[in-house]
């Protein structure tokens, strides 16, 4: 058996050592060299929101966009964000960390995406927005939450930190909303090791989203009338990032080949593969899931002991928010059945998806997979 195959591998081989040369050449590391400029502008422009602001991760970003869209839009503390319950801790602690209340949807069998369905019975008077995470390389289905949001006057906030050139119908993920966010962290698309952008369809939004994310910084420099952050990403991680936007489309069809053939090759065991498309969209494959069906005799974690024993690195889904210890501490879950979160925890997992995968590391992937049944 060959070496060990990480669950994610990046792709590394363009413009990244020349732009990094450049930054150190000319001696711009900091927030302040150009690269940072050029990927706000480039990538919001080929996103399709009129604004974007680079900070060093996407979890960050989040905290960034949700602080700009309370100050902008007035919410006050105990307001209502209804988001997915399937997906990372980082969406649902932002909304805490800015005095806001997460409130949770389960998700949808087929897409692993938020049930937009399950969406209105959660909507209470305190509602403000809802935050929007497209998982895993297919995008939510969006028109459920567009009529929601004119009928009742919410704001959407998009999280597309998995959905980088993704499209809804024509529309890129990370354009429908008032607010969204993207991370680069090395597993995305588009990898820096850590960063990610806020985008905005105001200038007001931005203003606040680049004055919290610097410190808050006033006319007079060194005068503060709020608290803020220091989340400015730096031109050395820039630099990569946009080494990598330029192969962004390059890289999205590379995914969509691996997904192909993993679909091919997978397609006989007992699991759930990922959707390949839906009326909305096509599968891009930000990462490969496989949910066991219920009469496998072992469960998601026992799957990836077993893979992890074969050589194959492999990654849990995500644990359900309405469960969280840290959340139920906080008197913040509640009693409400979302069976899907809790089964796509149990029975899920994804395997190794990463851009540098060669076609070996792939067959020795698949090999391993059926092994185990």
């Amino acid at each position: 058996m060959s070496d060990f195959i990480p669950v994610n591998t990046p792709l590394l081989n363009g413009n990244e050592k020349k732009y990094l040369n450049e930054c150190i050449d000319t001696g711009w590391i900091s927030s302040e060299g150009p690269f940072v400029k050029k990927l706000e502008q480039e990538f919001s422009a080929y996103t399709g929101q009129k604004y974007g602001s680079c900070v060093c991760n996407g979890s960050v970003a989040i905290d960034a966009a949700v602080r700009a869209m309370k100050a902008v839009f007035k919410w006050e503390e105990g307001d209502e964000v209804i988001l997915p319950d399937y997906t990372i801790i980082s969406t649902a602690q932002s909304l805490l960390y800015n005095g806001l209340k997460p409130v949770f949807v389960d998700a949808d069998a087929q897409t692993w995406n938020m049930d937009t369905a399950k969406i209105e019975e959660m909507i209470t008077p305190r509602t403000r927005a809802v935050m929007v995470v497209h998982i895993f390389g297919l995008p939510t289905d969006m028109e459920k939450v567009f009529a929601l949001a004119q009928k009742y006057d919410l704001k959407i906030i998009e999280d597309a930190a998995q959905a980088h050139g993704q499209t809804y119908f024509d529309k890129k993920c990370g354009s429908m909303g008032e607010i969204s966010t993207f991370s680069f962290y090395a597993n995305k698309h588009i990898a820096c090791g850590e960063g990610g952008m806020v985008m905005a369809a105001s200038s007001e939004l931005i203003e606040k989203v680049n004055f919290y994310k610097n410190l808050c910084f006033s006319r007079d420099r060194f005068v503060h009338e709020e608290l803020g952050w220091n989340f400015r990403m730096s031109n050395l991680q820039a630099a990569v990032a946009y080494a990598q936007f330029e192969r962004l489309e390059e890289f999205i069809a590379r995914k969509k080949r691996m997904g192909a053939y993993y679909q091919e090759e997978l397609k006989n065991i007992p699991a759930q593969l990922p959707l390949v498309k839906t009326a909305y969209a096509e599968n891009n494959y930000w990462v490969f899931g496989i949910v066991l069906d219920d009469d496998v005799k072992f469960n998601a974690k026992e799957a990836m002991e077993k893979l992890a024993q074969k050589g194959i690195g492999c990654r849990p889904f995500f644990y359900p928010l309405n469960k969280q210890p840290v959340f139920q501490k906080m008197g913040l879950t509640d009693t409400v059945d979302r069976p899907v979160a809790d089964r796509l925890y149990a029975r899920g997992f994804y395997i190794p998806s990463g851009l540098g995968l060669t076609d070996e590391n792939m067959e020795q992937v698949v090999r391993m997979v059926r092994s185990i049944f």
